[in-house]
C-alpha cells in the first residue's frame, strides 16, 4: 500500500520543522530493482521526527516525507545542480550510497522519463506543502522560520575528512536568515560544552535552506545537520538511543526557543 508523499502538521507559532530525509518507504516497483545496500537505507536521517517530537508542544508545524531519499532527494534542486561545486555530492535521484555502493542492480538505473515522473510524484508535493505552510505562517505572524532538520553518519570520507562536528548549523553563509537568528543559535551552542559544533562548515544548507530562506521577505531558514551518534546507533539496524536522545533534546529545545524568541 502506497504511503502519502508527505504529512504536514500545522502549528500555532511561526516555526516549521522540515525533515526531508526522514522518509523510509520505497515503492516495490523501485525496490525490486535495488541492491541489498540500497534496501538497508543506511543514509536515512533516522528517527528525527521522534527526536524532535517536543516541537509539537512548542506549537511548531512539522513536515515529514513518506519516501526514502533513495527514491528522490527532496533537498536537491529539481534541475539536479550540484550545490557544492568541486565537492562530491549525491544526485536528485541517487544512484549510489554515501559509501559509493550502487543502489541499483546492473542495468536497472532510472532513466530520464522515470526521473521526471518521480519529480512530479514525490518531490513536487513536498515542496508545494513546504511553500504553502511558510506562506501561511508568514501571513499569520508576519514572519516564518524554517528549521531544516538533518542527520548523518559521523564518519564519511566521501564528504569530509575525519569525524564531523556533532552539530552543524547552516545558513548559506548567512544569506538564508537574519543575522540575529544565526547569532541566537550560535549563542546557545557556545554556552554548552557537551557537543562540538560549527556554523557554515562542510554543510552550509542544501536546496531547501537556500531556496526558501528569504530574510528580506520575512522568511528565514536554518539547517541543522547532526551526527547520528548524538542520538542513535550508527550501525544497522540503526536503533534509536533514548539515553543519548535525552541528552541532546534539551539543547535542541534551547536552540529552537532562541529562534522563536528572537525578533529580527
Amino acid at each position: 500500500m502506497a504511503c502519502d508523499p508527505c504529512t504536514l502538521t500545522t502549528g500555532t507559532i511561526p516555526l516549521l520543522i522540515s525533515f526531508p530525509h526522514a522518509g523510509t518507504d520505497i515503492p516495490q516497483s523501485i525496490a525490486s530493482r535495488m541492491t541489498p545496500a540500497a534496501l538497508l537505507r543506511a543514509d536515512t536521517d533516522w528517527h528525527l521526527p521522534q527526536l524532535y517530537a517536543f516541537v509539537r508542544q512548542m506549537g511548531a508545524s512539522t513536515l515529514v516525507p513518506g519516501y526514502s531519499r533513495y527514491v528522490i532527494d527532496l533537498n536537491r534542486p529539481p534541475t539536479d545542480t550540484n550545490l557544492y561545486p568541486g565537492q562530491d555530492s549525491t544526485r536528485l535521484v541517487p544512484i549510489d550510497t554515501f559509501r559509493k555502493e550502487p543502489l541499483y542492480l546492473h542495468g536497472e538505473e532510472p532513466d530520464a522519463i522515470e526521473i521526471d515522473a518521480r519529480r512530479a510524484t514525490y518531490w513536487r508535493p513536498y515542496h508545494d506543502a513546504l511553500r504553502a505552510e511558510l506562506a501561511r505562517l508568514r501571513a499569520e505572524h508576519g514572519i516564518a522560520v524554517l528549521w531544516d532538520a538533518h542527520s548523518i553518519a559521523s564518519v564519511l570520507p566521501r564528504f569530509f575528512e575525519g569525524k564531523l562536528a556533532d552539530l552543524n548549523l547552516g545558513t548559506a553563509d548567512g544569506a538564508a536568515c537574519a543575522p540575529a537568528l544565526q547569532a541566537a543559535v550560535e549563542g546557545v551552542l557556545a554556552a554548552q560544552s557537551a557537543y562540538t559544533h560549527v556554523t557554515n562548515g562542510r554543510f552550509k544548507g542544501g536546496y531547501i535552506t537556500r531556496e526558501y530562506g528569504r530574510p528580506a521577505d520575512g522568511v528565514h531558514a536554518l539547517q541543522m545537520e547532526m551526527c547520528h551518534a548524538t542520538y542513535m546507533d550508527e550501525a544497522a539496524p540503526f536503533g534509536y538511543r533514548a539515553d543519548l536522545a535525552a541528552r541532546v533534546q534539551p539543547l535542541l529545545h534551547r536552540m529552537l526557543d532562541a529562534v522563536v524568541q528572537t525578533h529580527p
